[in-house]
């Protein structure tokens, strides 16, 4: 993904960061595909179990390797669908402005964006074992801009970000002559 293609930066704009989702988050995901992969041997080998003649049919077998096609097809595309959505949500910092980009399902992005100075308030918040452990979590950005309130969700080193937008909103602040 070109970042240019979102962006238009002005002349004196330097993308700081961009900050993607923590990828241990994606782990339960995984998990969860493995699962329904493995469902399909499963059920072979139940059915094997149960009843060993069935799927020896000139047309039950053509049928069963059908369904598992599509199956297989299914929990595919689910798959690509969720990893497009981990993959392509970003936020991306400049030293001018906060741009999110918010992918949703395959066909659907929303862009928003504030500019620095318009950030009234940024708290971040790590909750649980494997979120205090691989440093993750949640950050909620307030601003003052059209768009009240962005919530930033399992990313890496969220005190580190809140520092880091904190100090970018306070050299923006100055450079736009705004005391706080």
């Amino acid at each position: 993904m070109d970042i240019n293609n979102f962006i238009r930066k002005k002349s004196y704009e330097n993308i700081v960061a961009i900050i993607r989702r923590h990828p241990f988050t994606f782990l339960k995901t995984i998990i969860f595909f493995l699962v329904l992969f493995a469902v399909p041997a499963l059920l072979y080998w139940l059915v094997n179990q149960l009843f060993p003649d069935l799927l020896a049919g000139r047309i039950i077998y053509p049928l069963a390797v059908m369904a598992l096609s599509v199956y297989l097809l299914f929990v595919i595309v689910l798959f690509y669908s969720f990893f497009i959505d981990f993959y392509l949500d970003e936020m991306i910092i400049t030293n001018d402005r906060l741009i999110d980009i918010e992918q949703n399902g395959l066909l659907a992005r929303t862009i928003a964006e504030t500019d620095l100075y318009l950030i009234q308030d940024v708290t971040s918040e790590i909750k649980g074992l494997f979120a205090s452990i691989f440093k993750y979590g949640r950050v909620v950005i307030q601003t003052a801009g059209a768009t009240p309130k962005f919530i930033v969700v399992d990313i890496p080193d969220p005190n580190g970000l809140r520092r880091l937008l904190l100090d970018l909103a306070s050299e923006d602040k100055k450079f736009h002559n705004i005391i706080k």
